[in-house]
């Protein structure tokens, strides 16, 4: 998708040969028109898979995952780091550690969002080692429900989770991919 590719090129700050910021468009500041258009990108991949919910992560995946649901006109459900005392106590729940923030998160779906009857998508800002798509796979496997595949906003390719996934036979969408960060240049794939 050459518009996220020239705005990480104008924008993207390498942290390090492992971390990319995108927080003024992507992730902390979010550039609608942006997201909208991401948002119809993955719906047009996904289309002919009969989604019925698009899943995503707070808090990163939740614009994003929005744009997707409103183009597929579905709810999009978000998987919360923390279960909070409101929330459902009948939850998928996965724990698993965060590459950004260097912590252990429990994951959760409240169990009447997610059932046998749905056929969804997981769509996420970044994917790195792959962890919470793992554990949200899990979570997806565990309800019963059929993942029709994962998008990707940025894949770093030289981290493993994006292949963790393939590896499962499952379908990987990414938008952009980065081969790789080496001394503050971005290599796009």
């Amino acid at each position: 998708m050459d518009s996220l590719k020239q705005r990480i090129l104008q924008e993207g700050i390498v942290v390090s040969d492992q971390l990319l910021r995108v927080d003024s468009f992507l992730n902390h500041q979010v550039d609608p028109p942006l997201l909208l258009e991401m948002g119809r990108e993955f719906a047009a991949r996904f289309r002919d898979a009969g989604i019925t919910k698009v899943i995503t992560v707070e808090s990163s995946g939740i614009s994003i995952g929005f744009a997707m649901a409103l183009d597929l006109n579905v709810p999009m459900v978000f998987v919360r780091k923390k279960k909070t005392v409101i929330m459902d106590q009948d939850a998928y729940v996965a724990r698993v550690p965060s590459f950004t923030k260097g912590i252990v998160t429990d994951l959760a779906i409240a169990k009447k969002y997610l059932s046998a009857e749905d056929t969804v998508v997981l769509v996420d800002d970044f994917i790195a080692n792959g962890d919470a798509a793992l554990a949200i796979i899990k979570i997806v496997e565990e309800s019963g429900a059929k993942l029709a595949g994962v998008g990707i906003a940025i894949e770093k390719l030289f981290q493993a989770g994006g292949n963790a996934i393939r590896e499962q036979g499952i379908r990987v969408e990414s938008l952009v991919q980065i081969r790789s960060m080496s001394a503050g240049k971005i290599e796009f794939a």
